[in-house]
Formats: C-alpha cells, sequence, structure tokens
C-alpha cells in the first residue's frame, strides 16, 4: 500500500473509530426505540416535536393524499401522536410512481471522486452537487486543498437503460475559489470548476439541494442512499433501509453500503437530502476488535467487505449547515454559498443575501453599477438579434457569467429539438440588476413592512394557489373534510399566505415573498420603474429584428420596455417564462394600462410550470386574450422557478432556435 492510500485509510479507520464509539453509547437510546415499537406496534417512532414537524411536512407537501386523512380520521381522533405516526407509516409504505424518475433526477447530481496519481486514476469516493458549483462528500475524502487539487470529478458513471455503459463527462475542483472542511462531522464543500463550456456542472447534472427545516425524517422510516461502493459504476440501496437512530450530529440507519459509499448523500423517500454517509459501524468484540462475518477477528489483509457492518452513519444536514452558518466568508465565498439558497438558512446574512435586497450604501457610488453586456453585431446573419432580459437577485453578479448560464440552458433545449447551439456571446443581456437596487433607496424599508400592492400580489397568488379561508374551512363541508381534523394540526402553521404557497410549491417563502416584493416595488415606484428601463434600454440592439427572452420580473419589465422601443427594432418573438404577468395585480399597473397584447409583437410564447409560485396566473390566455401560446413544461420541484430550466426544454428551445434561423 502506497503513503497516499495508507493515509486515506487511517482517516478513513479513525472516522470508523468514532462512529463505533457513538453507537455504543447509545445503546440506551436503541432499546428506548425498541420499547416503543413494541408498544405501538409501528416502526415510525420519535420525539413528539419530530412527528409532528414530519406530519407538517408530508402532508402540507402533498405526499399525503387528504384522503388517506380522511379514511383514517373515520377511525380515530387525527390531532393525536398515534394517528401522525399512522399517517407517516401511510407515507412510508406506499410510493407515487414518480419516485422513480425523481430519484433519477437526484442520481444524477452524483459523481464519483477519482484521485489522479502516479499516471493513474484511483477511485476514492462520492460526492454530490449540492448548489451549481458546489460539490458536497467527507473530510476523510478531500481533507485538503492540495488534495482536492488532485481529483477528478466523474459525472454519469453508471449503466444506461439497456446496460451500457454511459459516457462519462469530467470536471476538476475549484478549491482556490471555495473549500470549507470540518474533521468532526467529517465533510466538506468545495466548488467544481466549469467545464469547457463555462457552463456550471449544476446546469447540465442538477443538484441536490440542502435544507434545514426539521421534519424530513423520522426514526423507522425508509431511506436511500446513491454513491460508487468501492468506486464501481453508480448503484443505489434503496428503501431496504431505515433510521434507527437521531443523535445530536449524526444519524444511524441500517443500509447496505461499502467503503466507496463515503461521501454518498442519503436520502428520504421524497428525495429530499438527509444525511451526507461518512462511515460503517463494525461489529467488534470484547476486547475492541473488530470481527468478520464469520465472527472471526478481521485482519488487515481480509479486506473491508469482510467486516460485520452493523449500522451506518452519516453526519445530519442540518448540524452541517448550522456549522456553515458558524463560520465567515468573503464576498466571493458567499456568492458561492449563497447558491445553496434560502432553504439552507445559514444565516440572516445569507438570508438577505439571497432573498432581500442588500442595503443601499452597498451600491452607492455610481460606477459600482456593472452595466450589461452586448452581443455580436455580426451574429445571426446580422439581421436578427436574441435578447435575455433577467430577473431579480442578480445584483451584484457579473452579467457574461449570467448571460453564459441562460445560454447553457438553451444549449441543452437546442441540443434536444435537434438545432444548432447558439455562442453565448451572440446574445444581448441587459442588466439591471444593480440598477434596481441601487434605485430603491428608501423604498425597499417601505415594501419590506408590506405595501398596498405586495399585500394584494401575495393574496391574490394564495387563492389562486388554492389556499381556503378560514370561514370556508369553518363552513364548507368538503373543505372542512379535506381540511379539518389532521388539517388543523397542519394549517395552524402554514395559514399565512406565503407560508401556503410554498407549501403547494415547494419553494422557500422567504424567495417567493422577496419576489413578490420586487415585482411591487417596481410597479409601484416611477422612479424606480424608469431607473430600470433607461438601463435596458442603453443595452438593447440598435435596430433589426429581435427574440427577446424574459424571466419572472424581467417579463414585467419586458412588457414595459415593449412600449419604450425605437421603431428600428421589430420583436419577431417574445418568450415569457415564470411569468407573474397572469396576476390582475400586476397587469393592471402596466404602462400600457392593462393585459393589452402588444400589436408590434410577431410571436408570442408564455412557458410556465404548474408548481412555479411566481407563475401562479398562468396560463396567460384568460387574461390576455387568444393571441399567444400558452406551454406548460416540469421543472424539477426544486428548481422550479429556474429559467436554464424553462429554456432547457426542448418545445421552448425549439421556438427560439427556428425563429433564429429563419
Amino acid at each position: 500500500m502506497d503513503t497516499e492510500s495508507a493515509t486515506r485509510t487511517t482517516a478513513w479507520r479513525e472516522q470508523m473509530d468514532a462512529a463505533a464509539r457513538r453507537f455504543a453509547k447509545s445503546a440506551d437510546e436503541r432499546a428506548e426505540v425498541t420499547r416503543k415499537r413494541k408498544a405501538t406496534e409501528s416502526d415510525v417512532v420519535d420525539t413528539d416535536e419530530q412527528i409532528i414537524a414530519r406530519a407538517d411536512r408530508l402532508f402540507t407537501s402533498g405526499e399525503v393524499p387528504a384522503q388517506a386523512a380522511v379514511e383514517l380520521g373515520r377511525q380515530e381522533p387525527l390531532d393525536t401522536i398515534g394517528s401522525l405516526e399512522r399517517i407517516i407509516g401511510f407515507a412510508n409504505d406506499l410510493q407515487a410512481v414518480n419516485f422513480l424518475t425523481r430519484g433519477a433526477r437526484a442520481a444524477a447530481a452524483v459523481a464519483r471522486i477519482t484521485l489522479s496519481h502516479n499516471s493513474r486514476e484511483v477511485p476514492m469516493g462520492t460526492g454530490s452537487l449540492v448548489s451549481p458549483q458546489l460539490l458536497l462528500t467527507n473530510n476523510h475524502v478531500l481533507p485538503t486543498a492540495d488534495k482536492a487539487e488532485s481529483v477528478v470529478i466523474e459525472f454519469g458513471a453508471e449503466s444506461g437503460i439497456d446496460n451500457q455503459h454511459n459516457p462519462v463527462t469530467k470536471y476538476r475542483l475549484a478549491p482556490g475559489d471555495f473549500f470549507v472542511t470540518n474533521k468532526h462531522l467529517d465533510y466538506t464543500l468545495v466548488r467544481v470548476a466549469p467545464g469547457p463550456d463555462g457552463a456550471a456542472p449544476g446546469a447540465t447534472f442538477g443538484w441536490n439541494r440542502l435544507i434545514a427545516d426539521t421534519g424530513k425524517i423520522v426514526v423507522g422510516e425508509a431511506m436511500n442512499v446513491i454513491g460508487h461502493p468501492q468506486g464501481r459504476l453508480k448503484e443505489i440501496s434503496i428503501r431496504d433501509n431505515r433510521l434507527d437512530l437521531q443523535l445530536d450530529d449524526f444519524l444511524h440507519y441500517t443500509s447496505d453500503t461499502e467503503p466507496g459509499n463515503s461521501g454518498s448523500p442519503v436520502f428520504n423517500d421524497q428525495w429530499e437530502m438527509v444525511a451526507l454517509h461518512h462511515a460503517g459501524v463494525p461489529k467488534k468484540d470484547d476486547n475492541g476488535r473488530m470481527l468478520r462475518k464469520d465472527g472471526k477477528v478481521w485482519q488487515s489483509g481480509d479486506g473491508d467487505d469482510a467486516i460485520h457492518w452493523i449500522a451506518n452513519e452519516g453526519v445530519r444536514v442540518s448540524v452541517l449547515l448550522r456549522d456553515l452558518g458558524k463560520q465567515s466568508f468573503d464576498p466571493a465565498q458567499r456568492k458561492f454559498l449563497d447558491e445553496l439558497g434560502p432553504a439552507a438558512g445559514l444565516s440572516a446574512d445569507t438570508v438577505v443575501a439571497d432573498v432581500t435586497m442588500p442595503a443601499p450604501q452597498h451600491i452607492s457610488a455610481v460606477e459600482a453599477v456593472v452595466r450589461g453586456v452586448q452581443g455580436r453585431s455580426s451574429a445571426f446573419g446580422g439581421r436578427r438579434s436574441v435578447v435575455f432580459l433577467h430577473g431579480r437577485s442578480q445584483q451584484g453578479r457579473d452579467p457574461a457569467d449570467l448571460r453564459r448560464a441562460w445560454t447553457a440552458g438553451l444549449n441543452k433545449g437546442l441540443t434536444l429539438a435537434d438545432l444548432s447551439p447558439i455562442d453565448p456571446a451572440d446574445a444581448y443581456f441587459p442588466f439591471y440588476g444593480d440598477q434596481l437596487v441601487a434605485s430603491l433607496g428608501t423604498q425597499e424599508s417601505v415594501v419590506d413592512t408590506g405595501s398596498e400592492l405586495y399585500e394584494s400580489l401575495v393574496a391574490e397568488a394564495a387563492q389562486r394557489a388554492g389556499m381556503p379561508s378560514a370561514g370556508e374551512v369553518a363552513t364548507d363541508p368538503i373543505a372542512e373534510e379535506r381540511f379539518g381534523g389532521f388539517g388543523s394540526v397542519v394549517l395552524g402553521r402554514v395559514r399565512d399566505q406565503l407560508g401556503w404557497i410554498a407549501a403547494r410549491s415547494g419553494l422557500d417563502s422567504l424567495l417567493i415573498g422577496a419576489i413578490f416584493k420586487d415585482v411591487a416595488a417596481y410597479l409601484d415606484d416611477e422612479r424606480v420603474r424608469k431607473s430600470v428601463l433607461d438601463t435596458v434600454l442603453a443595452d438593447m440592439p440598435a435596430g433589426g429584428e429581435v427574440i427577446l427572452v424574459s424571466h419572472s420580473l424581467g417579463t414585467v419589465v419586458a412588457m414595459d420596455l415593449l412600449t419604450q422601443l425605437p421603431r428600428e427594432l421589430d420583436v419577431s418573438l417574445l418568450v415569457t417564462a415564470g411569468s407573474p404577468l397572469g396576476l390582475d395585480g400586476v397587469y393592471g399597473k402596466l404602462l400600457s394600462g392593462g393585459a393589452s397584447r402588444p400589436e408590434w409583437v410577431g410571436e408570442w410564447l408564455n412557458t410556465w410550470y404548474a408548481g412555479d409560485p411566481i407563475a401562479i396566473g398562468c396560463p396567460l390566455r384568460p387574461a390576455w386574450g387568444n393571441d399567444l401560446r400558452d406551454l406548460p413544461v416540469d421543472n424539477p420541484k426544486e428548481r422550479a422557478h429556474d429559467i436554464a430550466e424553462y429554456l432547457a426544454h426542448a418545445a421552448v428551445a425549439a421556438t427560439i432556435g427556428r425563429t433564429l434561423s429563419a
């Protein structure tokens, strides 16, 4: 064994021994779990707090059909812990068919970590993308930034549907940009360098988001582990695994994993990541020696697969996030960390950076306001231009990077549609992110406390999302049947309108609220509106045919922009994605004065996903008339509002591509 391998083995054994000590110390807790299971005749047991949190999460996310609660309610009151345990058991035993497709989506973000050493590539562990650019694995796999420099990350190292070997896509790591590690919690979070096309790996393979909220799993529920055991092609240990015990920092579970699974994500049945797998617990004799499966004392030459494993241990995601939240990061590192999203709930600073406007003084000087980037005038025969118009929360970002991300999503869809991809440098990307923040000024504090327009937008969105009023639940027999009993346990925690929208969409309520706040700020303050429109107009093409692709708040800006464009520009195609233009409170405040389709727009494609809370007013044809095309798509739930996901759909990209090549 060379020095490199010996070091890795020693680090892994240290983690394994620590896990074994924790397992031995928790014998009384495991005995209590066994007692509860016998008393309740149920595998699902935990503290009352955990049971209630888990039931809430399952019911409000739609994972448990309301009818199941109704049927159980006919047998016993639904406000008891015992009944909630039965609800969780129901969800645990019966899975929808999309369990498989959701699992495939989660698996796509899992990669094999391979060491490049002495001209050889040696598989050494597993990692998972948890944001577009950050990979999560174990400290004992990547203990230092120097070690991270020497490895290759392999996506797609798996068998295809007909058992053929899929092509592998390789990336290098960029620990100089972001690298955080913790030996006790055995995790490392590191940036993956962009691919040759300049796109982040998450644009192609997706990512498994980290969620700080409780209620993701309770003792007795099934768990799923995806990884590369012993460096083999990707494998999954699915559902025949149970959570046995929740410790303060770790989870213990029964699962069939091997050493190569170090760094594997551990999921619940909703494919939410609940733990980072890091060590097995070996059976030992009275002298503390590890035993083989045949009962004999294990020797180093026996191999790890001969060890008698009695449990597995993973680091709790919530604990990992809490540790990250205690650390300090410079602005460049914070940008990468913010991509974990608001669900990570790292700290007050992180939440502010991700879902609210920064304080105006951060961008107080005119020279600090970044402008957009223009496309090449010779692109597309010099006769037409494609313009990307972004949404909110882009302040402080590089417009060129954003343009590459949009183009990567579009090119994925163009490839699926059998059309030629485009060069990012050929697209115009007007950038108003910094200008929006700078122009908000004191208006930010007004909107944050709840302007009349903001409150009306949220109320309309909640109503369209099916939120019942208190009166409806109390007087309507159907509503009472659907939301009474067990629903009273749940709805007490999601009664507010943002909470209801978040529960139905899967996006964080803070993010949803922030988007509506920015829409309200733009529509309510003519000074803000003018500064945004002037900034966008400054980076539009000088003339010719325009394909205008807009997203989120950008679709609202686009509608106003169409009233300001010079006659030299001809908008042959308008694309609106994830748009709030279907809300009365939005289109009533436009410069056009209402839902009046611009006559100078050729074709209008509106694409929306039913789980996108910002597109809650879609389809648009009921409000805007039949002279537009509504195209519903199916985005990943955790990226419901992501523009790259919208553009990656073949039907959306084909409409853009065919117009560009016409």
